[in-house]
């Protein structure tokens, strides 16, 4: 089965559609699906829900999208720098369902593992816990969760074989391993495809049984985050 597409339009090609869930690998600025996510502004498709850890920032990653009112809602645990999510949020044009990281993160792992729910502390008490079933454990409060399984996944690799065994550069791991288990179908963008045998197993982060699409993106912009101070 061949899973390497010629550009980031055409693996997204027959898969996306208006209306979808859809999950986005990423932590900040790194290990952005850059490509991918510009295939899908192109592609025009609406009414998304996106979980994401965050909603990018304006003008790149899925601020882009944002910025031309594809995604509906949010599934997110950060979302403080993006300015257009910030407005659409505040005018009440966007949704979206906070979800703090670690339990994101959980709710993508429990969907890859097949476990439909699962029951945490984290929330308990707060508007995250309002009209979902809460459970005692040895005389402490838990929360459950149902986890996620979005209709297709984009995620962020620097290294394919050609059957889609995956290896991520150092911190562009975060979400994206969890985002490519819980998709239904999973595209993935790299920056290098190589032959089945050139990755040593132990540089395997990923099996390639969790892939379906793979598209090469050799030159990504790679944004850096810098900070900023005042007098």
């Amino acid at each position: 089965m061949n899973k390497i597409f010629p550009s980031a339009a055409a693996a997204l090609q027959g898969v996306v559609k208006d209306g979808q869930l859809l999950a986005v690998g990423g932590f900040g600025l790194c290990g952005i699906p850059e490509a991918l996510i510009e295939a899908l502004k192109a592609g025009g498709q609406k009414n998304l829900t996106v979980i994401s850890n965050n909603a990018g920032v304006d003008g790149f990653g899925l601020g882009k999208l944002l910025e031309t009112r594809q995604i509906k809602r949010m599934i997110s645990s950060y979302v403080g720098e993006n300015k257009e999510f910030e407005r659409q949020y505040l005018a009440n044009e966007l949704e979206l369902e906070f979800t703090p990281q670690g339990t994101l993160a959980e709710k993508l792992r429990a969907g890859g593992a097949g476990i439909p729910a699962f029951f945490t502390k984290t929330g308990v008490g707060t508007v995250v816990a309002e009209g979902k079933e809460l459970r005692e454990f040895d005389g402490e409060t838990y929360v459950m969760e149902r986890s996620l399984v979005p209709d297709v996944s984009l995620v962020k690799a620097a290294i394919a074989d050609k059957s889609g065994n995956l290896r991520f550069n150092l911190t562009a791991r975060n979400f994206n391993p969890a985002v490519a288990m819980a998709g239904k179908v999973c595209i993935v963008e790299v920056e290098k495809i190589v032959d089945v045998g050139e990755l040593a197993p132990d540089d395997v982060h990923l099996p390639g049984i969790y892939v379906h699409r793979i598209v090469l993106n050799a030159t990504p912009e790679k944004r850096i985050e810098k900070r900023t101070i005042t007098n």
